[in-house]
């Protein structure tokens, strides 16, 4: 399947249900970067919360590419708005997938928002 690439498009309030979930697949960073830059913005833009779980090796790439986007990538970090994490924090803790130290771990990162004073993350 083909698209244009450019960004990724979702309907106003698309994400406000029980199931907010979104997966893609990409053909390389570039791509990746390409299509979901207006979707990461538009979240800074709105003042939601960003968590993002990056290969550690890819970190400062991935800072300079939000920077590049236009993100205030150092104040955004500071303010809490933004957190980016190594994957190994994600759902592969050690060399195992974990699903109930995956659920409850995300749980508490979508709980800490609000109590931040964030409506979303």
């Amino acid at each position: 399947m083909e698209g244009n690439g450019t960004s990724l498009q979702i309907a106003p309030n698309a994400l406000d249900g029980v199931n907010r979930h979104i997966c893609a697949f990409f053909n390389g960073m570039d791509e990746h970067y390409r299509v979901l830059r207006s979707f990461i913005k538009d979240g800074f833009e709105n003042g939601e919360r960003e968590f993002h779980l990056v290969d550690p090796e890819r970190r400062e790439d991935h800072l300079k590419r939000l920077a590049d986007s236009g993100i205030d990538v150092d104040e955004a970090m500071a303010s809490g708005q933004l957190e980016v994490h190594p994957w190994e924090d994600g759902p592969l803790h050690g060399e195992r997938f974990d699903q109930d130290t995956w659920l409850a771990g995300f749980e508490d990162i979508l709980r800490s928002g609000p109590a931040a004073g964030y409506t979303k993350t």
